[in-house]
């Protein structure tokens, strides 16, 4: 397992409930969404998960390591955590000093920095951005630097809160198409949302939260395709499993709907075709 968390509370200063008997296990190499409504606990969820935030009480199980303050630097260097808004995680003068940044707090041997930071600028394809000062940049070139500097580190697990949010469609399907490669390598991706449609499609496990409280846990395709999950969640069903709510396949994509609607047409004229010929004898 990639995360274990037992009996985790978290209250806020003012006593408003954050998490309340927190009880789960994450599996590694898997895309795990971690989906509510607003207030519902899950980036107060997440923080917990490299020590943004510790336990009050309970515990939090990272890759062997418990959530405590003498393990969160190894923690931070293996778990990785992209913030809802890169302004927040970018902060240096050019991009090639933000990616550098995290090689020069874990101490990289210098000779191997230049080599590691012109790697990753290529796989993300940023390489002609990285004299450019981050605040000149785009939302999505934020975030492509924002996820470099994560994974200059080669972490084990990269935390997402709200990975999606205020990106264009092309580059929204490139960070699938990035997150999907990385869990391919055999990474942990966790992300936040409350895009009931994008983890339908896309997660491999969900965990559903209601205030503060763990409601549901389970692969989407057992939590998602419950009628009850969106009742007691207060969420909007997804509009592929709404649409297909009375066929027994239930598409999980728009490739997966179309490959389906396609055969479903093909039963229905070949059915045609026989009642014809059949009514012509």
């Amino acid at each position: 397992m990639a995360i274990k968390i037992k009996d985790l509370n978290f209250f806020y200063p003012n006593s408003r409930r954050g998490l309340l008997d927190v009880n789960l296990n994450m599996k590694s190499g898997r895309k795990t969404a971690i989906l509510g409504v607003n207030g519902s606990g899950k980036s107060t969820l997440l923080y917990h998960l490299n020590g943004i935030t510790l336990p009050q009480t309970g515990s939090v199980e990272v890759l062997n390591l418990n959530v405590e303050k003498k393990n969160l630097s190894e923690i931070r260097r293996q778990v990785g955590f992209l913030f809802d808004y890169p302004d927040h995680q970018l902060f240096s003068t050019t991009v090639y000093q933000d990616i550098k940044f995290g090689l020069d707090n874990y101490k990289y041997p210098e000779k191997e920095k230049n080599g590691l930071i012109m790697k990753v600028a290529e796989d993300l394809k940023i390489n002609d951005l990285l004299e450019y000062p981050p605040y000149q940049l785009s939302l999505g070139q934020k975030k492509k630097v924002a996820i470099a500097g994560l994974i200059v580190l080669q972490p084990s697990i990269i935390l997402c809160d709200e990975p999606f949010s205020g990106l264009d469609g092309y580059t929204l399907i490139y960070f699938k198409e990035l997150l999907d490669h990385w869990v391919k390598l055999g990474k942990t991706v966790i992300f936040s949302t409350h895009d009931v449609d994008l983890t339908y499609e896309w997660a491999d496990d969900v965990v559903v939260l209601k205030d503060g409280r763990v409601i549901k846990t389970g692969t989407t395709s057992e939590i998602l395709t419950n009628e009850e999950t969106y009742k007691e969640a207060g969420l909007v069903k997804p509009m592929l499993f709404d649409l297909f709510a009375d066929e027994k396949l239930k598409p999980r994509s728009i490739d997966e709907a179309k490959k389906y609607l396609s055969s479903f047409d093909l039963k229905h004229n070949a059915l045609k075709y026989i009642k014809i010929k059949g009514g012509k004898r």
